[in-house]
């Protein structure tokens, strides 16, 4: 990002990009609480006004992503043993425009079992590359574009996970975890304006989303 501090805390539209990512899952009423998985030498979350959020509760992660899903789930599964098991959304902190209908026809479509993911068809002729030359065109059809959140049921997430670390397999999202252990995930069509804001002119285009969303809203 070409930035001195984590893009997490870039300012967006008036905010920490991470405030708009935390918003829609504070606002639903039907979500019990947030947990939020910081890194160890995080200073900059405890600044923000959003910190003091009744429903968020922090905890450390570790060096790869699995590792923090996983530091999560804990939490929630400490939080939850009076109850039966329970559905968990994990979202990336950079993605700061996914909208709340979204993640509410994710929870609709989910599979109660296999789980869910939001994400989109791919509409780009997609090219096989060998040493920077095209080796193929590869048919589209079958392939789409993952974005978070991704629902799963806790328990089963949590043994994917363990199964993923124990086996030293690095497992890029949650979905990938599952699809390790059989289990294959609906895919539930999100929206374009649900961008991981990865580059620096990810930002201007994160603005863009907002101010659409404002619009309408």
């Amino acid at each position: 990002m070409a930035s001195g501090r984590p893009k997490q805390y870039l300012p967006l539209h008036g905010r920490a990009l991470i405030e708009w990512s935390l918003a829609p899952f504070l606002e639903a009423e039907w979500i019990d609480g947030v947990v939020l998985v910081l890194a160890r030498s995080d200073s900059g979350f405890a600044q923000l006004p959003i910190a003091r959020h009744p429903r968020i509760v922090t905890t450390i992660g570790g060096a790869a992503r699995a590792e923090s899903v996983l530091a999560g789930l804990e939490v929630v599964a400490a939080r939850t043993r009076a109850f039966r098991d329970v559905h968990v959304l994990v979202h990336d902190a950079a993605r700061p425009c996914v909208q709340a209908a979204d993640i509410d026809r994710l929870c609709e479509e989910a599979d109660d079992e296999h789980g869910g993911i939001l994400a989109l068809p791919v509409n780009d002729t997609l090219k096989r590359a060998r040493q920077s030359r095209i080796a193929e065109t590869v048919d589209r059809s079958a392939f789409w574009r993952a974005q978070t959140p991704q629902l799963f049921r806790m328990s089963l997430l949590m043994q994917a996970l363990q199964d993923c670390r124990d086996g030293g397999v690095e497992a890029t999202d949650e979905a990938s975890a599952m699809e390790r252990r059989g289990y294959r995930p609906r895919l539930v069509r999100g929206s374009e304006a649900n961008i991981k804001v990865t580059y620096p002119e990810d930002l201007q285009l994160a603005q863009f989303w907002l101010q659409q969303q404002e619009r309408q809203a």
